[in-house]
């Protein structure tokens, strides 16, 4: 079965000429559309969209949204404590705070790249898109005209979250949401990423890329909380960089949309790097992710580990394919890749590909997968205690997500993802 463009869809229709962007920027969109043009559409010969349901890559009458959106804040009422928000309605800009310190350049990309185009240019989408995506981050480097560009100069510390919201509204409706994160050397920065629609979104589509650049010595943790509405459907490109002695640290939650593909690349690139790649998903009725990771060791002395948790209702399903690669001359790697399904169905379906390629010595590299259902002593423990058996069942499940969540070890962050996911629980234990 192959996708088929349809005519008249947002696949068919090339990008106008941005006003006030330099012109690198709109010679860029038409270089992606050509890309786009030349790319063929997924098949099930696809090795890296091997398991993915291409029926859902369903572009039938997806257009464009208007640039006026009414004003105001939509979504999640967010951190109480924020060192910045923004927020966006179908990709045009709707709100705007900040109370960051001297050193930070924290702009709509659209302001960004009037103000500092060559540091924008510098960063924007410049790793190839690897993991089976690149016809659709051809299509969003066609049609983005705006979203976050954060850079945070050397030794700068940023203690609060920066939060930016994208918001879909309307039926039928494509967004592309952006975010370009660059720490320079022994910076700090915390970003969430909010990804949530109105509810009567049908067909709406968020067409995602994210670009990460950790410099030397530096943290960056980005954290995307995915809350679409059941007929929202998303793929999303992250890229993720690690110089030397840098940390990065990506979480994924998803608890919404009907379908979401999300492909994450991180790119040890700097002797004692470290990625942590985490993500919890919640899956009920028919909803399906499709998560592909890779974990690229090209130093010696580098950190990585990646940790997916699922819990699959009814009749959702996942599908997990990761790889490590150790390259050449990238002695002394430790690299760990965890995908764990729990089945709290018996229709849901669990799909794991975890794999290692190593070219070096002196490596310890391990990957694995489970699928399991919970245990019946621990229901046993908690309805002897009084707890009624749903809610015993719900208990478990939300105790599962825990160990992906802690790993964020930021108080308010885990407080954040938590609301969310006990939000999610409990609308599928209110429908049981």
């Amino acid at each position: 079965m192959e996708a088929v463009l349809e005519s008249g869809s947002v696949l068919e229709t090339a990008p106008a000429a941005l006003e006030g962007v330099p012109g690198w920027f709109n010679e860029l969109r038409q270089a992606g559309w050509k890309r786009f043009g030349e790319l063929p559409m997924p098949s099930r010969r696809d090795e890296s969209w091997r398991f993915a349901k291409l029926g859902q890559l369903e572009f039938d009458g997806v257009h464009l949204a208007a640039e006026q959106p009414p004003p105001g804040h939509r979504g999640a009422p967010g951190l109480q404590k924020r060192a910045a928000r923004f927020g966006f309605v179908n990709d045009t800009l709707t709100e705007e705070e900040s109370n960051l310190p001297d050193g930070v350049i924290c702009l709509p990309l659209k302001r960004a790249m009037a103000e500092h185009p060559e540091l924008v240019r510098a960063h924007f989408m410049q790793r190839e898109t690897k993991l089976g995506s690149a016809k659709f981050a051809a299509l969003h480097q066609a049609h983005v005209s705006n979203g976050m560009f954060i850079h945070v100069a050397a030794g700068v510390e940023v203690e609060d979250p920066i939060e930016v919201f994208h918001w879909l509204e309307g039926d039928h409706i494509v967004a592309f949401p952006h975010t370009l994160v660059v720490t320079e050397a022994n910076a700090r920065v915390s970003v969430v990423d909010y990804f949530q629609s109105d509810q009567k979104a049908r067909g709406a589509w968020a067409v995602a890329v994210n670009d990460l650049v950790a410099g030397p010595g530096s943290q960056l943790n980005y954290l995307v909380l995915q809350d679409l509405c059941d007929e929202a459907r998303m793929i999303q490109v992250n890229t993720t960089t690690v110089d030397r002695d840098a940390a990065a640290k990506a979480f994924i939650l998803n608890a919404g949309a009907a379908w979401a593909r999300q492909e994450s690349l991180s790119l040890l690139e700097g002797e004692g790097s470290r990625s942590d790649m985490l993500a919890v998903s919640i899956g009920r009725a028919r909803q399906e992710y499709d998560q592909r990771t890779f974990q690229h060791h090209a130093s010696p002395r580098t950190f990585s580990d990646l940790l997916y948790k699922n819990t699959l209702y009814d009749e959702s399903r996942t599908v997990f394919s990761g790889l490590i690669l150790v390259d050449e001359g990238a002695h002394y790697t430790d690299a760990y890749q965890t995908c764990r399904n729990l089945m709290m169905s018996d229709e849901a379906e669990a799909n794991s590909m975890p794999g290692l390629e190593i070219n070096a010595d002196q490596v310890k590299c391990s990957h694995g997968s489970t699928a399991s259902t919970i245990d019946e002593k621990e229901l046993f423990y908690l309805e002897a205690r009084g707890i009624p058996p749903q809610s015993a069942r719900q208990l478990v499940a939300q105790g599962f997500s825990v160990e992906a969540i802690a790993r964020l070890k930021n108080e308010a962050l885990e407080e954040l993802v938590l609301s969310f996911a006990a939000r999610e629980f409990g609308r599928i234990l209110g429908a049981s």
